[in-house]
């Protein structure tokens, strides 16, 4: 994994939106030399659902994994630009991505549950980060659990496996896992797109109650989704960013052709 040396102009920048929690400034990535985003410049407002719709292959989840760094796992990937959250850096190489990632969580396309008890799944991160009191471990994890529309459900079999629960409830429950850490951002890559109805149902309700307790930011191939959960939605084609702003401007009104002819189907 290589990082692009940074100009100083851009460490020295500090993001001058306040509702902003993260702000994407001329990002660009590449993947031993293939481009995969294109300069890229954004604002992602704090306690909102921001959703990226576009067509497969367009670039959505590549730039959902900046936001914590997954794509350093990736050989041969580059970038350039910066990424604010607040007013750090997050791609410098002195970021601690460790602690980045607890502040930005994920949530992907197929419910991954531990192999382990629902308890356990929730309170792993909290163990992780040094917390040791069972009381302390407890209400936490009843509080995430909650927080997921989840504990009424599992309430009475917290130590039971996890991989028991339906693929609505394991997504619930990598939720709950998720948010147990109190974290600032939320990543949902695609997180309904394998559930059925019902299922899909609840996370979207779900999502519009997270909100309230964090920042959202979603990839979904499903633009009548993203009509019903975001507050703010961009189009991004060909690794590029197309248009972003309010959802229901973009939807009603957008300001590109290019937007209007994806969202009305003339292609996709």
């Amino acid at each position: 994994m290589a990082l692009a040396d940074r100009p100083a102009a851009a460490t020295a920048h500090r993001n001058d939106r306040p509702n902003d929690i993260l702000r994407v400034e001329h990002l660009s990535l590449s993947y031993e030399g293939s481009n995969a985003l294109h300069d890229i410049t954004l604002g992602i407002p704090r306690h909102r659902v921001t959703s990226f719709i576009g067509p497969s292959g367009c670039g959505k989840s590549t730039l959902l994994r900046c936001f914590n760094r997954l794509n350093d796992l990736i050989e041969g990937c580059e970038t350039r630009g910066q990424i604010w959250l607040e007013n750090e850096p997050i791609l410098d190489k002195k970021m601690d991505v460790t602690e980045l990632r607890r502040r930005v969580g994920m949530v992907f396309q197929k419910p991954n549950p531990f192999p382990r008890s629902i308890y356990e799944n929730v309170a792993y991160g909290l163990r992780i980060q040094g917390i040791k009191r069972k009381r302390q471990i407890d209400e936490a994890v009843e509080d995430a659990l909650r927080a997921a529309a989840l504990w009424d459900e599992v309430r009475d079999r917290l130590h039971r496996s996890a991989l028991d629960l339906s693929g609505g409830q394991q997504q619930r429950l990598v939720i709950a896992r998720a948010i147990a850490i109190e974290p600032e951002v939320l990543l949902l890559d695609e997180p309904a797109s394998a559930l059925d109805p019902t299922s899909t149902y609840r996370i979207e309700e779900l999502i519009h109650v997270l909100k309230e307790r964090f920042t959202l930011v979603i990839v979904t191939h499903n633009m009548q989704q993203a009509a019903r959960v975001s507050d703010y939605t961009a189009f991004m084609y060909q690794g590029g960013l197309v248009e972003h702003g309010p959802t229901d401007r973009l939807f009603t009104n957008p300001r590109q052709k290019q937007t209007e002819d994806y969202i009305t189907g003339r292609y996709g």
